[in-house]
């Protein structure tokens, strides 16, 4: 990874040290709400007060190939009518150490915005606490206004409310918090990340916790991200579920997570897993937040779709929420992600993307075959860029293959490696020693040409034309012992003259002598 120092990066931006910046009207056209890349908005948390819908969102300032979390500011976004595209955007809405005068700058991970049951608005924020000699430092304040918008203040001067030393001792990372006020006037704050996740009942000045912090059980493959809500006497919780697996119905892949929810009939569970209501978008992480506006439901959420946009890159969308109120309790219908128009396609030589991907061997999760002909290639990937083999005990030999489910002429192909390791290294993941194409031809036939290993760029092959329906890359792997793993970020197979691009297969193609 490539770190810069994070002050200095901040520094370096526009408007990063200022303060509460005027509001500007954009029109989306689609979503993302906010995509032309100028400012990155994440971590949604929607709001409803009167006839407008609020959405406060984190704002990621990360360079395009840093993975890490540099958000040094939340955002508002406001509207009175979804569907009408306007759009109210206030950047540098709030920043920790303007509020918080125990927080550090930066790191304004996902809060959330309440409005009490006295009419002011309560501002629940992770941040990270100054001086402290906690392991993790995150920590969770308080802040009030009169107004959605501010001007803020912190509603419990003396500190967090919860840490990892208030109000008694926990050892998770305290982010994430979402509240919920019942209909009887009493408060609950949940909050968590990495698998667990607690609860705690609030006093009803909203700030001073009432009773034991609770370990929250039955929301299965929770990972962090909560957001709570009640509809019809039923408590939903949704998160971001990491259950992964082939056959899982949230995730392929450990580093993607899908919109889960469970339901409870009391505040603090029972809980009970219910299924997904977004599955994996475009961003590993997913963060979102449901609520009624004018009698239709909305999920805010964040993805990686605009321009320049990546994991540490997002950007908040919105999408209608439906509710399936034959069973009970009611479920929430997987909401379909919409996007803006997209450019028309170029024609292209690369016909990859029409092919159903295999492997030799059983993909490990935190990997995804899906990556590769997604079309996309970055400098410092994470492990869903890439396909790969490395599993702790590495194949000495394996290969990926494309199926089409009708005969294709090709004369070329380009792959693009992935290594944390030089050559030779019997661990991680290494260019391989030596690799080679195969065609189908009544059996698998090698493809005679000069084959590049060097990670990092296009290993580009030309060959005289052939016609198959099934084309294999496959790897000798470097060192010995447990052998490298091989990763791939990217294989394109080129056809002789440029054409549109054709979609995958979206049943699965039989293996060339097999039909």
């Amino acid at each position: 990874m490539k770190h810069l120092p994070l002050l200095a990066l901040l520094a370096a931006l526009p408007n990063a040290a200022c303060a509460q910046t005027a509001p500007e009207t954009v029109t989306a056209k689609g979503n993302p709400i906010l995509a032309d890349g100028r400012f990155y908005t994440t971590d949604p948390a929607p709001l409803v007060d009167g006839d407008t819908l609020y959405i406060l969102t984190g704002r990621d300032v990360a360079d395009p190939e840093v993975n890490d979390f540099i958000m040094p500011e939340w955002q508002l976004l406001s509207t009175q009518d979804p569907a009408s595209g306007k759009w109210q955007h206030t950047p540098g809405f709030i920043r920790p150490e303007n509020v918080f005068a125990w927080a550090e700058p930066a790191r304004a991970y996902a809060g959330q915005i309440v409005k009490g049951a006295d009419g002011r608005f309560y501002f629940y924020a992770p941040v990270l606490e100054k001086n402290s000699d906690a392991k993790d430092r995150f920590a969770i304040g308080v802040a009030v206004a009169d107004s959605v918008r501010g001007p803020w203040k912190d509603a419990h001067p003396a500190g967090p409310i919860i840490s990892q030393k208030v109000p008694v001792a926990n050892d998770i990372q305290n982010i994430d918090p979402t509240v919920l006020l019942d209909d009887d006037g009493r408060v609950y704050l949940y909050w968590g990340t990495f698998g667990r996740i607690l609860g705690i009942e609030l006093e009803r000045d909203m700030v001073t916790p009432k009773g034991p912090e609770r370990r929250i059980e039955g929301l299965t493959g929770f990972f962090e991200a909560p957001w709570v809500l009640k509809r019809k006497q039923v408590y939903y919780m949704l998160y971001a579920g990491n259950k992964a697996g082939p056959d899982s119905d949230c995730t392929p892949a450990v580093y993607h997570a899908c919109q889960a929810y469970g339901t409870a009939t009391s505040p603090l569970g029972p809980w009970t897993y219910r299924g997904v209501a977004l599955r994996p978008v475009s961003s590993t992480t997913s963060h979102a937040g449901i609520v009624e506006f004018k009698g239709k439901w909305y999920m805010a959420y964040h993805t990686a779709d605009a321009i320049g946009g990546g994991h540490f890159r997002r950007s908040v969308a919105i999408d209608r929420v439906e509710w399936d109120d034959s069973v009970s309790p009611a479920a929430i219908k997987p909401v379909v992600p919409t996007r803006a128009p997209q450019p028309a396609p170029a024609a292209t030589r690369n016909i990859a993307g029409s092919a159903r991907a295999v492997s030799s061997n059983a993909v490990p999760v935190q990997y995804w075959i899906a990556a590769l002909n997604d079309g996309k290639v970055r400098a410092n990937p994470l492990p869903p860029e890439m396909w790969g083999t490395w599993t702790g005990n590495n194949p000495k030999q394996a290969w990926i293959e494309y199926r089409w489910a009708k005969p294709v002429t090709i004369d070329g192909s380009r792959i693009q490696f992935f290594a944390d390791q030089p050559a030779g290294s019997g661990i991680g993941v290494a260019p391989p020693a030596a690799w080679h194409l195969e065609y189908w031809d009544g059996g698998w036939k090698p493809v005679a040409a000069t084959y590049g290993t060097v990670p990092g760029a296009f290993q580009e092959v030309h060959f005289a034309p052939v016609t198959t329906r099934c084309l294999r890359a496959v790897f000798d792997a470097s060192g010995s012992g447990p052998y490298a793993g091989v990763g791939v970020q990217e294989w394109e197979v080129l056809a002789p003259r440029p054409r549109m691009p054709a979609a995958a297969p979206s049943a699965a193609v039989p293996a060339c002598g097999q039909g």
